[in-house]
């Protein structure tokens, strides 16, 4: 469903991201594991392109190509994205943040159902519907945000450090949550820091270093893979684990 290639993204002088190339297919979890500052985030911003790339990305999702297109004509073509750090609006509602990522008009017509399902993944939203949005716990904040991008009526969804700050009890619900959006057919490309957590909830994975991809597999390979357990996992056997 989404496959990405030569993408490659510079600050300046400094290159974050060199000739990245990726696939998700549909009601897929993919996870991309690296250190801090190896070109995760640069990469899901490129593919929503909220960065300039380098000349030669390809960015195709369903056969469309979208690689030029600017970043609300890529939420319109079915990728949505939910920032680290959340990116929500702080002095709105929930009800209103919800409303707000129906904008798209590919997600209009079916604003009710999509509410639903949202609902339906986070309950304790339905409870907080007219609640501002900044008083609220960093795990529902981050229920909003992924309510919000599911708003959209998206193919794909990007998500970047989704479980940052969460308790051990939130990360194992909001992943319970990401299980079930898989369910409906949404792929989902997934950047985290909690690599024992997303691997137990990825289908595939890929590592990424220096700005470029140095590897990847299934999740269970990689999980059983010695240098990735050393690396991402604390040297802890995958049986203990």
């Amino acid at each position: 469903m989404l496959d990405i290639s030569a993408v490659s993204v510079a600050y300046g002088q400094h290159r974050a991201l060199s000739d990245a190339a990726l696939t998700v297919g549909r009601g897929e979890i993919v996870v991309i594991l690296g250190a801090n500052g190896a070109g995760k985030t640069s990469l899901l911003k490129a593919i929503a392109g909220i960065v300039p790339c380098l000349p030669g990305k390809n960015v195709i999702l369903s056969g469309r190509d979208l690689s030029r297109l600017p970043a609300h004509e890529i939420v319109e073509a079915g990728l949505a994205s939910v920032p680290e750090g959340r990116g929500i609006f702080g002095e709105l509602t929930v009800a209103e943040n919800l409303l707000l990522g129906a904008n798209p008009k590919r997600a209009r017509g079916s604003e009710a159902a999509r509410r639903q399902q949202v609902l339906s993944l986070f309950p304790r939203l339905n409870e907080r519907l007219p609640q501002m949005v900044r008083t609220m716990s960093g795990g529902e904040q981050q229920m909003v945000a992924i309510g919000r991008a599911l708003m959209s009526n998206p193919d794909i969804l990007l998500l970047d450090e989704p479980s940052l700050g969460l308790s051990p009890l939130l990360v194992r619900e909001l992943f319970a949550a990401l299980r079930q959006v898989r369910e409906t057919g949404v792929g989902l490309l997934l950047v985290e820091q909690n690599a024992r957590e997303s691997l137990a909830l990825a289908d595939r994975g890929y590592l990424i270093e220096n700005g470029r991809i140095v590897g990847s597999g299934t999740a269970q390979a990689l999980q059983s893979d010695p240098a990735v357990r050393r690396a991402y996992l604390g040297g802890i056997e995958t049986g203990a684990a």
